[in-house]
């Protein structure tokens, strides 16, 4: 079964060259899109470098990623090996439910991650545990 994956991600696009061959693509957006390219031919490059992007479609094929880059300057299609969608979620941690700590349990483990990072303080910190747990 051959299908295609198809997805459009908008927003005003600023790419960074990672070098062979990889670009990152952001918004200034704190919880914006982030795109990861891989495999970007040297002459595709250029479309990157030049025009600031406004939308990327995607196409994942079996051994690329067609992409159409649309830009002020028109539209533009290129051939990556790998591509990544990064989209953060804004509220995440808000609704999951993690444990909250109160005041005396935030106290406790400063003072276990202070000791831990002194020299021997590891050592230190198993006896004081073999300690408070008593005979056994």
């Amino acid at each position: 079964m051959n299908t295609k994956m198809r997805r459009t991600v908008y927003g005003d696009f600023l790419s960074r060259d990672l070098g062979s061959g990889a670009w990152h693509l952001r918004t200034g957006a704190p919880a914006g899109p982030e795109i990861y390219l891989k495999g970007v031919e040297s002459a595709a490059a250029q479309a990157l470098r030049d025009s600031r992007v406004t939308a990327v479609e995607f196409e994942w094929r079996r051994d690329e990623v067609l992409l159409t880059l649309i830009s002020s300057a028109g539209t533009r299609v290129l051939e990556a090996r790998h591509a990544i969608i990064h989209e953060p979620l804004a509220n995440l941690y808000e609704v999951l439910p993690l444990v909250r700590l109160d005041q005396a349990a935030r106290r406790f483990w400063r003072r276990v991650f202070g000791l831990v990072r002194i020299p021997g303080g590891r050592h230190l910190l198993r006896l004081i545990a073999r300690r408070a747990r008593g005979p056994g």
